[in-house]
């Protein structure tokens, strides 16, 4: 299922009722008020392994679950486990690793597991359903950018093709590091810099790629994203497998829903199947005001961040440049 599926699904149900519901589908995470100030944002999230090793695979899906409470401004307090696997196939001592990863990574952001499911699946499959609580006059939306806003990328991308390339055995876990190590980043430093700085909206770049989750920022919007595609960050490697045609199914359909919707500039498609390449755990994608770039500066620290383009008037369209 792809990204336009995705959204013929979500079109098709019936609008919330409930006037408690802030934020329904369609956004990284829904958002429900408790009173006038307080209210939670809920998310759920599960992927098949992008790395080998049990733990990692645990610690980078918990992670990842994270980051959609992260993405709308909010705090995560507890998690639920989401576990498929055939029993035939795996042995105790490999659940006990997933399950450990993500309690290492759960005890980082502070967030109490709480309990969880488990289902017979043919494919190995973890994830976490979060919920958080969240400041109603803070929430952090997919849109509303601004015009003159510059567009923030905290993570480099890549992740889709690195996986494919590890998953067919040309490379290795040691030149997979760099993007191990991103995907074990929380986005909890980058959510609280984009709040402290006054972002006018944000979300975390994932399964749609970088040019999917930007789409879903100015869809239906007087906003066009101007991006430059020789800033964004690329992890080691990457273009290497991309030269090689090792590009997953996932960017290929990514680029098809938003062929329609870019404006491609001189970018080649190898340009633009690299920016709709599918990203697990990647970062936050936020829309910010010019003067407050110093601000979120000083708010990220030492945590790399990177200035990929800005905000216009338009039709909500992505431009290449």
């Amino acid at each position: 299922m792809g990204p336009a599926d995705l959204e013929e699904i979500i079109k098709a149900l019936e609008p919330e009722r409930n006037p408690a519901v802030i934020v329904g589908p369609g956004d990284d995470a829904g958002v429900f008020a408790l009173d006038e100030s307080t209210a939670i944002v809920e998310t759920v999230d599960v992927i098949t392994p992008v790395v080998n090793d049990p733990f990692t695979f645990g610690a980078v899906s918990a992670v990842n679950s994270l980051s959609d409470i992260y993405a709308m401004g909010g705090r995560p307090l507890t998690a639920l486990a989401v576990l498929g696997f055939s029993s035939c196939d795996y042995e105790p001592k490999v659940i006990k690793e997933i399950l450990r990863g993500a309690a290492h990574i759960l005890r980082q952001a502070d967030t109490a597991l709480m309990g969880g499911h488990s289902f017979e699946d043919a494919e190995l499959k973890f994830g976490l359903s979060v919920t958080g609580t969240i400041d109603r006059a803070r929430i952090l939306r997919a849109s509303g950018a601004r015009p003159g806003d510059a567009l923030l990328l905290t993570k480099p991308i890549g992740v889709g093709i690195l996986s494919t390339a590890l998953k067919a055995g040309k490379l290795t876990d040691k030149r997979m590091k760099p993007a191990m190590d991103s995907m074990l980043t929380l986005n909890g430093r980058a959510s609280q810099a984009a709040l402290s700085a006054g972002a006018s909206a944000a979300t975390d770049v994932t399964g749609f790629g970088l040019l999917g989750h930007a789409y879903n920022m100015v869809r239906g919007s007087d906003i066009d994203f101007e991006i430059k595609a020789k800033d964004i960050p690329v992890f080691p490697g990457v273009r290497e497998f991309l030269s090689s045609g090792l590009i997953p199914e996932g960017a290929y359909n990514n680029l098809r829903f938003l062929e329609k919707v870019i404006e491609k500039g001189k970018t080649s498609e190898d340009e633009r199947l690299l920016l709709c390449d599918p990203q697990t755990s990647g970062g936050l994608l936020i829309a910010l005001p010019e003067a407050s770039m110093t601000l979120f500066k000083e708010a990220m620290g030492t945590h790399p961040f990177f200035t990929i383009g800005r905000a216009v008037k338009g039709k909500g369209r992505l431009r290449l440049l």
